[in-house]
């Protein structure tokens, strides 16, 4: 069987008492700002057909209507498509579609995901500024059911999400199939129904026709309606945990393109349930997502807060060096550590990219800068005609301020507990094949002190670029 058109007629009050809860839907979850543009996305489906004439009922701005048709029915999907299309032209509404071929794999989810793009695309494109999709209560039940037996997460577990920060609305969702089915007889509205929603080889479909009425049967006549409350009970939470984590984060996480790193002593002794949505979020903020992260590769993580070590997870690396935590994307960080010349007087970004590296001539009489945070006086006879700003190589030494020989910045990095990544990047100051200066460790000790003969003295000090600014 493909699809049919469906067209009943039946009056009823119900029809109105929806569309005013759906105008309570909207309004909880703010859904629209003032004159914002929807286009309804429409499979030609009683739930899409419904949420169309229910936006214009409620005198939404409805701007037009999208359709992706992925060919997997033959004629029955080119039926649909001429059938929105043709709900399009007696709306007076502008539409949008695409063909989105899907092969292989996961069928639902493919389609899934070219529809998204699809809405994605729409808005991108500055045709709208919200797609509004025809997701019901019952649909949230089926979710979240689907995602408990397999293993989701507290945050899977809000499961289809009111409003998405990308733009994308569903109206319907406190509303169940039954409802739709009334709104649409009362006013003689047609739709198609698609055969394939009956065919056991998806999953949903299976969770719809065979557990859940198994279970309503058997446990619950009200699941659908529990499951649905337990999803708004998710949601609420997670909102509330998504800005206290962002809070945290912004305090707790030192982050550029790729990187991000937290202290692992701070981190471990937060609570389990605080540390594990941090991790996430640091996951998230480093690589664009949470694709492919399981609750098992956060646990891993957290482990590596007392013992150490490194741990590979899709598409992320987590590194754990003294009492730091790194949370990379392998081979995204860019950063130079080779280096270049710096004027005298000048400045020049230090390599780690995290602060700026000043050199000035400054008089015996002058006293301190303000805005530095390190300060190192350098001694010359003349000023160096080439100084040059790079971070740490293998090998590098020096003596600095205090110590008698020589030593390796290699050891001097493991007694102040530079965490390893950080090393390549150390800003160090140096004349041909001489180190003068280096971050933290100070100033050479053979330059440190005024001479006899030292006429000139340079000021080395470290500021934010934030501060330099300002100021």
């Amino acid at each position: 069987m493909g699809w049919g058109l469906v067209r009943r007629t039946r009056n009823s009050t119900e029809s109105n008492n929806l569309l005013d809860r759906v105008a309570a839907t909207i309004s909880r979850y703010g859904m629209l700002g003032q004159g914002a543009r929807v286009i309804v996305a429409v499979s030609g489906g009683p739930d899409s057909v419904c949420l169309l004439h229910v936006l214009r009922e409620l005198k939404i701005r409805v701007v037009g209507i999208a359709h992706v048709n992925h060919k997997l029915r033959g004629e029955d999907s080119e039926e649909d498509q001429r059938f929105v299309a043709a709900l399009a032209r007696e709306t007076k509404l502008e539409f949008y579609s695409t063909t989105a071929v899907c092969e292989g794999g996961n069928l639902e989810q493919t389609a899934r995901r070219a529809r998204r793009e699809f809405s994605y695309d729409l808005i991108r494109q500055g045709h709208a500024d919200r797609i509004a999709l025809g997701h019901t209560r019952d649909d949230q039940a089926e979710t979240v059911l689907f995602r408990m037996l397999r293993g989701s997460g507290l945050a899977g577990l809000a499961g289809i999400l009111p409003v998405t920060a990308e733009g994308l609305i569903r109206p319907l969702l406190d509303m169940t199939r039954s409802d739709i089915d009334a709104f649409l007889r009362a006013r003689g509205i047609p739709w198609r129904e698609d055969a394939s929603n009956r065919e056991p080889m998806f999953a949903r479909n299976r969770i719809r026709h065979e557990l859940l009425p198994l279970l309503k049967q058997d446990w619950n006549p009200r699941l659908a309606e529990s499951l649905a409350h337990l999803a708004d009970l998710a949601y609420e939470e997670e909102r509330w945990w998504a800005t206290e984590i962002a809070r945290l984060g912004g305090q707790m996480f030192t982050s550029y393109p790729g990187v991000v790193e937290v202290s692992a002593p701070e981190l471990g002794q937060l609570p389990r349930a605080v540390a594990r949505r941090l991790l996430r979020h640091a996951i998230r903020k480093t690589k664009g997502h949470l694709r492919g992260i399981q609750f098992s590769h956060v646990e891993y993580v957290l482990k590596l807060l007392e013992s150490g070590g490194e741990a590979e997870l899709p598409g992320i690396r987590a590194i754990r060096s003294f009492d730091w935590l790194r949370l990379e994307v392998p081979d995204q960080d860019r950063r130079d550590a080779s280096g270049g010349e710096v004027a005298v007087p000048g400045r020049r970004v230090a390599p780690d990219g995290n602060s700026m590296i000043c050199l000035a001539v400054i008089s015996r009489e002058q006293g301190g800068d303000a805005c530095a945070t390190l300060k190192s006086d350098l001694y010359f006879r003349s000023i160096p005609e080439r100084l040059v700003l790079r971070g740490w190589r293998p090998g590098d030494r020096y003596r600095p301020v205090g110590h008698v020989h020589d030593r390796k910045l290699k050891e001097l990095f493991q007694r102040q507990r530079v965490p390893s990544w950080r090393r390549p990047l150390w800003p160090i100051l140096c004349c041909g094949d001489k180190i003068l200066w280096a971050r933290d460790f100070g100033p050479a000790a053979e330059y440190a002190t005024p001479s006899s003969g030292a006429q000139f003295r340079l000021r080395v000090h470290e500021v934010s670029p934030d501060v330099l600014a300002e100021g």
